[in-house]
């Protein structure tokens, strides 16, 4: 399957493949189902050769004010019918708090 995504492949009913925005909904669906946790949105999703990474901001811990809230992103895994793989939190953090990034810090 080298140099396709799976939005140009078949699975083996020889429907098309998910397209992005169902890979990210199915992946939100399962997440929200497992952890009853409220997602926010997904921040990236990415294909892989068995399906696609989706990752998915998520509240942790509501807080008042809301401000003070808890978030966290989840690393989600699909195949290429949308049924979940696997999932991980990658980061929690505080709602506010400002992503530099790698390249941004000295």
């Amino acid at each position: 399957m080298s140099g396709t995504t799976p939005d140009d492949t078949e699975h083996e009913s020889g429907e098309p493949a998910l397209t992005t925005a169902q890979a990210a909904a199915a992946a939100i669906e399962q997440l929200v189902e497992l952890t009853s946790k409220q997602a926010q949105g997904a921040t990236s999703v990415e294909p892989t050769e068995d399906g696609w990474t989706v990752e998915i901001e998520v509240l942790e811990d509501r807080r008042i004010p809301s401000s003070a809230d808890m978030l966290a992103l989840y690393e989600v895994e699909v195949d290429l019918d949308g049924d979940l793989l696997a999932y991980r939190r990658t980061k929690r953090y505080a709602r506010g708090t400002a992503d530099i990034g790698r390249g941004g810090q000295r």
